[in-house]
């Protein structure tokens, strides 16, 4: 059994757990002029161009893929990428805010498995309704608010 998309999850979690770190250093290293937040920001959209959509073209391309997309899966896609966008902004106002990575980065990697996993839930309801949903389950997400909470609470230098 091949566990490819295990590598890949791996990946995105090392990229993301870097990105608030790298993201503080670069609005950081734009000055304490006003705006350096958002300067750092558009830096990371140039990313997103390059990446996202140069990369998927050229991986749609490469793989012989058609070039028809379905109304609803543009749809979808596009609201995934804005709801992506607005919470890399919100990352950027925490930090404009004096949040410091340790801290916001912990909260949202905290929080963001929560939501996904009740939104996740609600939408695909398990077989068997919801008896079917295990203790386990729900002591994760407690697990994880509570992972939240000691971090934001105790952070280093508090």
């Amino acid at each position: 059994m091949t566990k490819t998309w295990l590598i890949f999850a791996i990946m995105t979690v090392s990229s993301w757990g870097l990105y608030g770190v790298f993201l503080h250093k670069g609005k950081v290293s734009m000055g304490d002029e006003v705006g350096a937040g958002f300067k750092a920001f558009l830096f990371v959209g140039l990313a997103y161009l390059l990446v996202a959509v140069i990369g998927s073209m050229l991986m749609l391309w490469q793989s012989g893929a058609t070039w028809s997309f379905s109304g609803k899966g543009v749809t979808w896609s596009f609201i995934a990428g804005v709801v992506g966008a607005v919470g890399a902004f919100g990352v950027l106002l925490a930090f404009g805010a004096k949040g410091k990575p340790a801290v916001v980065m912990s909260i949202v990697f905290a929080g963001a498995p929560i939501v996904n996993a009740i939104v996740a839930t609600l939408s695909h309801p398990p077989e068997g309704g919801w008896g079917a949903i295990r203790w386990q389950f729900v002591l994760g997400i407690l697990l994880a608010a509570l992972g939240g909470c000691l971090v934001t609470f105790f952070k280093p230098g508090s």
